[in-house]
């Protein structure tokens, strides 16, 4: 019968003695977790990927929706019970450590990490495409740069910083939302005083070959298209670390997400399946909600929308360099990466945990620019399925840890996840249902993306397993 692992407190401070900064510090306040929390859900991928999924699936993929958005719910409940017991950089990582061993933790903490290097070329790219075509003056690679290397300054100040910048950014991207949440809505019900929109109605649902046009299986299409775009839900636990009141921060935000899922995904898909029908050309040709705010006469709602996109963009952008230096913090606490990871400055920032996470993002970019169709494909598609791999773990960190809590501090249960162990495993079966049926699918590049994943998971376990054999060989 094996023992089970000892729950102990988190430590934001440095590793070890004779480190010259002070740790992780609490420069976080209540408002900026609390616009982080709700900003975490709205991805760029929103805004620019949900027009091939409305192709798809038709009006059905609001049940694509339906049915990613209470997958995250659960597993952000999950992660919630966890993160709320013991708040800490390493969030996930950190628990599937105490839970189910150092190499899970060192596993997961690296391919997260490594999907969030990825990340921040793919959105620096884009922000810069945007920029470019505003200022066509300075070089796609020039605003690359110059967003890259702001964004690295303001998290390299202080943690406050990057709060700050990301109350912002997420407040811009909520409002532009609920704006066209309320607008729309006005128009598909016929009660927006000076547009007459004909094609608007909830006709658009049933209509043009019904709300499946393409039959049950395109749901399940669907889903695998837009559910990378929930990545980012799990930010506020790696912040709450940093926060003033991190159980409450992690508390409000588990709380809070079913109704930001609701409104800011599901009220706008709807929105948009609403004031136009699904097959209409002009959301192919200029996107999903460019196409909308045009059928509402809104002049320029291109640049509009370009603004919200970079907006959301640099947002992204923001957090992914934060939480990757996060996760490497954590990393370097635990053992698992370079000790420098886990030094701090005065200010309480991780910088060398920042400027190595910035680098490998550089290096990421220039393959961008470089080897779009080899090494960065390779690299985007060994990345693209970490978020199911990271809620796969934190479902069975779950179970183990809601033992291990009520054994030694039952107090800290101040969330608990529904329907204990139950409701988990129906979780964890499901994300695997979606991993297997990415597998069939070909059109979209799903079994690429998985069997690249698994490799790269494959070459981190076996990293971690050998890792902890050498550390056993030598106490």
């Amino acid at each position: 019968m094996t023992s089970q692992p000892t729950l102990t407190k988190a430590e934001n401070g440095p590793a070890g003695p004779g480190e010259p900064g002070p740790g992780l510090q609490a420069g976080l306040k209540n408002r900026h977790l609390s616009m982080i929390a709700i900003g975490g859900v709205i991805g760029a991928g929103l805004f620019v990927g949900s027009s091939t999924g409305i192709a798809t699936a038709g009006p059905g993929i609001l049940l694509s929706y339906a049915l990613v958005g209470t997958l995250v719910v659960l597993v952000m409940r999950m992660l919630g019970e966890m993160s709320a017991a013991n708040p800490t950089s390493g969030s996930f990582s950190a628990h599937a450590d105490r839970a189910l061993g150092p190499w899970a933790g060192f596993s997961i903490g690296w391919l997260y990490w490594f999907f969030w290097v990825v990340v921040l070329a793919v959105e620096a790219t884009a922000g810069a495409t945007i920029l470019e075509g505003w200022i066509p003056a300075v070089p796609q690679w020039g605003w690359a740069l110059i967003v890259m290397v702001v964004l690295t300054a303001t998290n390299l100040a202080s943690v406050g910083s990057y709060g700050e910048f990301e109350f912002w950014f997420a407040g811009i991207k909520v409002v532009a939302i609920a704006a066209f949440i309320v607008v729309g809505g006005l128009a598909v019900f016929g009660v927006l005083p000076g547009v007459d929109s004909e094609q608007a109605g909830l006709g658009n649902l049933t209509e043009h070959g019904g709300f499946l046009p393409h039959g049950a299986g395109a749901v399940l299409t669907g889903v695998l298209l837009v559910v990378f775009s929930f990545m980012g839900s799990e930010i506020p636990t790696l912040a709450a670390g940093e926060s003033e009141d991190p159980q409450k921060a992690v508390t409000k935000a588990t709380n809070s997400i079913i109704w930001r899922i609701a409104v800011f995904y599901l009220g706008s898909i709807f929105v948009v399946v609403t004031l136009l029908p699904w097959d209409s050309q002009s959301i192919i040709d200029k996107g999903s909600y460019v196409a909308a705010l045009d059928s509402l006469g809104i002049p320029n709602a291109g640049q509009i929308m370009n603004f919200i996109v970079l907006t959301s963009v640099l947002s992204c952008l923001n957090s992914g360099l934060y939480t990757a230096s996060r996760m490497a913090f954590s990393l370097g606490q635990r053992g698992d990466a370079p000790k420098a990871f886990a030094r701090t400055t005065r200010r309480g920032v991780p910088q060398t945990a920042i400027l190595s996470s910035v680098v490998f993002g550089f290096v990421a970019v220039f393959f961008n620019y470089e080897f779009p169709d080899s090494v960065f494909l390779f690299l985007l598609n060994s990345s693209g399925a970490v978020a199911l791999f990271v809620w796969l773990v934190i479902c069975f960190s779950q179970l183990r840890l809601r033992k291990i809590i009520q054994a030694e501090a039952p107090e800290k249960l101040v969330v608990r996840m529904w329907l204990y162990p139950y409701l988990t495993w129906v979780t964890a079966a499901v994300i695997v249902f979606v991993l297997g049926y990415m597998l069939t699918d070909t059109e979209h590049d799903g079994r690429t993306t998985v069997l690249l994943t698994m490799l790269v998971t494959a070459v981190v376990v076996a990293l971690a397993v050998v890792k902890q054999r050498v550390l056993a060989r030598r106490s």
